[in-house]
């Protein structure tokens, strides 16, 4: 391998890694001389029907920084005629406006356009003495050319795109701000009739509480359940507005013992009711403690609330490893879903059961899925009707990197 050859190797991957064109014309105007040999490199751009001289290396000053018309220079003949200009003597060829020359070291030189069609630019090479260009380093000359429009041109999406990001993200961020406030005025909104008519409904039970007949308490607990599910769902859509302006605050969580205190806080509130938990040991994972454990809230709740219809609500809650991450999964012998609606079921208040048969509002899946996302995690769902569900989570293990072993003793004593 030649060692031009290695240098245009190293070439295509340094302008690989090129972002800005001010990086394209440095790689392009060192390499165009080590190429060739040649005392002096230019990079010429197209610019609004001018050649614009925009770098420059060279043993003595070119004309760094300066414009001249496309029809008065040998850049603008390449880009005009789409073909190389290779000139042995300068001061014979009538492509050449001497009077520009005349100052420079200058005496042979070669031009090729960048891009064929419909050219964006030009490289210049120059030597000092007489120089009869061989078909080698032209050839090496209009491969540079070659590999520098397809780095322009991906450098042009790239900003497009870096643009774009940009304005999206601004318009985002704008739009998060307007549904914050917008959230909390419908909030307020909200709230307000809703405590005026809880209040009146109980300061009516109070009153009158004695004097109702069964078909008129029903209704007035009917009432006060309505308002009560209302007021749960504007705190959901609260939660749910606000979860992607949360600040993420990882770290490393416990699951088994956190898995363990949400089941007994929700066995309490489920007095009465045979409930089984059978919790198997699971790794402990990096996570926002906040977020995370309203994952498991959000899980274990609908396990109790679908196994309603069971004499003995059965949850098993486990890991298993995989190479994506760390799986979480929660089990239960409840009612089950139907898997062909299985794409409604992390929608916002989509519901795969009616009201009368489970009370929900249908956002706390959706909340579930959007926590995982941020964590770089996802959630899925396996079921048949009547044969229970499987819900499983995941956290990527670039999350979870090696516990030293100062952290996991400082771990096992907070255990305690």
């Amino acid at each position: 391998m030649t060692n031009q050859f290695k240098l245009l190797i190293d070439t295509v991957q340094q302008l690989s890694l090129a972002r800005g064109i001010n990086t394209i014309m440095e790689v392009v105007r060192t390499s165009a001389r080590k190429l060739t040999g040649a005392d002096g490199a230019t990079f010429i751009l197209k610019d609004n029907g001018q050649c614009y001289y925009a770098d420059e290396d060279a043993i003595g000053p070119l004309w760094k920084g300066q414009r001249f018309p496309m029809s008065a220079c040998i850049s603008g003949w390449a880009m005009i005629n789409r073909q190389p200009a290779v000139i042995e003597d300068i001061y014979v060829d009538s492509r050449i406006p001497i009077e520009a020359y005349k100052p420079t070291f200058v005496k042979s030189l070669a031009m090729v356009p960048i891009r064929a069609v419909d050219p964006v630019g030009a490289i210049g090479i120059y030597w000092a003495t007489q120089h009869r260009v061989s078909d080698e380093e032209l050839e090496l000359l209009q491969s540079l050319a070659d590999i520098t429009s397809v780095s322009i041109e991906n450098v042009y999406i790239y900003n497009e795109l870096e643009y774009r990001v940009k304005q999206r993200t601004e318009q985002l961020e704008q739009a998060n701000k307007e549904l914050d406030a917008f959230s909390s005025h419908v909030s307020h909104d909200l709230r307000s009739p809703l405590r005026a008519i809880m209040g009146c409904l109980n300061i009516f039970i109070d009153d009158n509480g004695d004097k109702l007949d069964t078909e008129g308490r029903s209704l007035i607990d009917s009432a006060l359940k309505s308002a009560a599910n209302m007021n749960q769902l504007i705190d959901s859509l609260l939660n749910f507005s606000r979860l992607e302006r949360m600040a993420i605050s990882p770290s490393l969580l416990p699951m088994k013992r956190i898995v363990e205190e949400i089941c007994n806080n929700l066995k309490q509130q489920e007095a009465g009711r045979e409930i089984e938990f059978e919790i198997q040991d699971m790794p402990d994972v990096m996570g926002d403690a906040v977020l995370i454990k309203q994952v498991w809230i959000n899980l274990l709740s609908n396990a109790i609330k679908y196994t309603g219809q069971q004499a003995k609500a059965e949850i098993k809650i486990g890991s298993e490893p995989s190479t994506e991450g760390i799986i979480y999964f929660v089990k239960d012998n409840g009612a089950g879903f139907d898997m062909k609606y299985y794409n409604n079921l992390f929608g916002m208040f989509q519901r795969l059961h009616s009201a009368e048969e489970f009370k929900g509002n249908g956002v706390g899946l959706a909340l579930i899925q959007r926590i995982l996302v941020r964590h770089g995690g996802r959630v899925w769902a396996l079921s048949k009707p009547g044969e229970g569900a499987e819900f499983y989570f995941v956290l990527p293990k670039e999350n979870n990197k090696e516990i030293s072993h100062e952290i996991q003793a400082e771990i096992t004593e907070q255990n305690r």
